[in-house]
């Protein structure tokens, strides 16, 4: 694994750069949080084991902009604070895993290989697509064989519905319950009514229509009759 080691106490993090490097793994250590920050965010790594205490830009924050930039890399946190609510924070504040100083070699060792054995999280899907039909999450734009859809919020979400589950049937009761927050049947064609003029959106002047019905059972999106 490529871990990056930002700690400051030069005693703790040659220990910890020689306890892992002869574990078979490549170390780097930053001495401070802004030097960290850049390398965290500059280097792809299997694993950021992070001081909570640092000169410069804590670990804390150091995290919590690690994770507003998208970066998903696994975190443990070395620290001397080990209260729950230290612990509690740290972790809410995006860390994976939290080990208190003064700390058992072994223990640290199995912890890096734990979490190295997680599968690494992707980022977040930005773009649906079924057949011609492309949905930008982030922009809100949704078109067909390149030609520009025009959507109102809710009918936004409900083709972002179908959409996820493409090729699969969604009943009238999900749709109520994860596009309308219903957690009950409000005895309206409310459902029947946007997937109608989603249809005249969505299929409209194309051959092959993606929004079906399915009798008895609900609604799929999929290219196939």
């Amino acid at each position: 694994m490529r871990i990056l080691v930002v700690e400051d106490d030069a005693e703790t993090a040659d220990y910890v750069m020689q306890g892992l490097h002869e574990s078979g793994h490549s170390i780097t250590v930053a001495r401070d949080g802004r030097d960290g920050l850049f390398q965290a965010t500059g280097q792809d790594w299997d694993l950021l084991v992070v001081d909570r205490m640092l000169p410069g830009l804590d670990g804390m924050a150091l995290v919590r902009t690690v994770r507003a930039g998208g970066i998903e890399t696994p975190v443990l946190f070395l620290t001397t604070l080990g209260g729950i609510d230290d612990r509690v924070n740290g972790l809410n504040a995006g860390a994976d895993d939290y080990l208190v100083k003064p700390f058992a070699f072994s223990e640290l060792a199995a912890r890096v290989a734990a979490l190295g054995r997680r599968p690494r999280r992707t980022a977040a899907e930005t773009t649906l697509r079924v057949a011609d039909l492309e949905m930008d999450l982030l922009a809100r734009h949704v078109a067909r064989a390149g030609h520009a859809i025009e959507l109102q919020p809710r009918e936004f979400r409900l083709l972002e519905f179908l959409m996820r589950h493409a090729g699969q049937v969604v009943t009238r009761t999900m749709l109520l319950e994860q596009v309308w927050d219903f957690h009950f049947d409000p005895h309206t064609n409310v459902v029947e009514s946007h997937i109608s003029r989603l249809r005249g959106k969505v299929d409209k002047g194309h051959d092959i229509a993606l929004i079906h019905t399915v009798r008895g059972a609900g609604y799929c999106l999929r290219e196939s009759a």
